[in-house]
């Protein structure tokens, strides 16, 4: 069997390699090529492009870097009939993904969506194409489902794979040691995002917090798709340190984090850590996204919870001045503990372990059904 697989960020080069791996242990002779990263390629992937091409962030960044979307576009529909796979694996990425979804549709492939996109936050509209032009949708998020069947879609719902992450990881005693941190010291992580133009924008605001907690170890998560070199641009001469690829490492060690949101703020909060959400984007950009989102939070964390466990800091709202006093406030029994609480709840709510494993089945099931 084959399958084509297109992961365009960081968590959907982690969620799909772990799908794969799963998808190997059910079907061991099945060949895998697609678009994502390393951890896929480690997985045995063909990898066709890297995500670190297609990173585009924000309307006014789409529009800019609109012909090598195009492009990209074109390529990879001519790469999918050079290959012709048994079935074509979207891993969310939805610009892009459901694009060649609707191609791909047409041309009879069968074509699976394995992580929602988001369209119950904006684009809403989007059901109708995906009700058309997907054989088989996989939700990790519990409210997903009842958002599909509101529109008449049946889709499955197959737990979160970050909870099988969380919970297999496991961490030395050597880090401290490893990596030249102070073991009396409290560390706090500095998330910043894994694309360029958020690193940029985010970092030097939560650098700045730093200087307000000298009895603290401020430590940035470094992406894997960006180098050293790029980080040592942005952080410069201080003593804030960067920990490249030890982003789990790093998050079982800490007392608190300053997030981007995204993924990270997920996954921060599997491993209890309390946080603070952060984001700005471009006006334009955010400005357009203001208009059309519909949801009340940003954050998955307070998305999953349906209301407000962790602070999100928005745009202008996100300076340091905010940072600093929310940050102390998590470093502080009385506003720590009950968010320790909370966040542990959260990992009742994501359809326990397996997620990786009962996605795999529900593929694999879709060809047996052909039988």
């Amino acid at each position: 069997m084959k399958f084509y697989i297109i992961a365009g960020e960081a968590s959907g080069d982690l969620h799909a390699s772990n799908l794969i791996k799963e998808l190997k242990k059910l079907h061991p002779a099945a060949d895998f090529r697609g678009w994502g990263g390393d951890m896929m390629q480690a997985q045995g992937v063909t990898l066709v492009k890297h995500y670190r091409e297609l990173a585009f962030m924000g309307f006014k960044e789409v529009l800019m870097n609109l012909s090598a979307i195009i492009k990209n576009i074109k390529f990879c529909k001519e790469d999918i009939k050079s290959y012709n796979p048994d079935a074509i694996i979207f891993v969310d990425y939805p610009g892009f993904n459901l694009r060649i979804a609707k191609w791909a549709k047409a041309q009879n492939y069968k074509t699976i969506y394995y992580i929602s996109p988001q369209i119950w936050a904006w684009k809403e509209s989007r059901v109708t194409q995906i009700k058309r032009n997907i054989d088989l949708m996989l939700c990790i998020l519990p409210f997903e489902k009842d958002f599909y069947k509101k529109h008449g879609m049946d889709v499955v719902f197959t737990g979160h794979p970050l909870l099988d992450v969380v919970k297999d990881f496991n961490t030395g005693d050597s880090f401290f040691k490893e990596n030249n941190l102070n073991a009396d010291k409290q560390i706090i992580a500095l998330l910043p995002g894994s694309r360029k133009q958020e690193i940029k924008t985010m970092l030097p605001v939560m650098m700045e917090v730093a200087n307000e907690f000298p009895e603290a170890q401020f430590v940035v998560a470094g992406a894997p798709a960006q180098d050293g070199d790029f980080y040592d641009e942005v952080i410069k001469i201080t003593p804030i340190k960067l920990i490249q690829n030890q982003t789990y490492a790093l998050l079982s060690h800490a007392t608190a984090a300053l997030v981007t949101s995204g993924t990270a703020t997920l996954e921060t909060a599997l491993f209890g850590v309390p946080e603070v959400v952060c984001y700005k984007g471009g006006n334009v950009s955010y400005r357009i996204a203001r208009l059309l989102v519909k949801i009340k939070f940003i954050s998955l964390v307070n998305l999953i919870a349906g209301k407000e466990i962790v602070k999100e800091l928005i745009q202008n709202d996100f300076n340091k001045e905010n940072c600093t006093a929310e940050l102390r406030k998590l470093l502080t029994p009385s506003t720590r503990l009950p968010m320790i609480e909370e966040l542990n709840k959260i990992k009742d709510m994501l359809g326990g372990s397996g997620a990786s494993a009962r996605a795999a089945k529900e593929i694999m099931s879709q060809f047996e059904n052909e039988k």
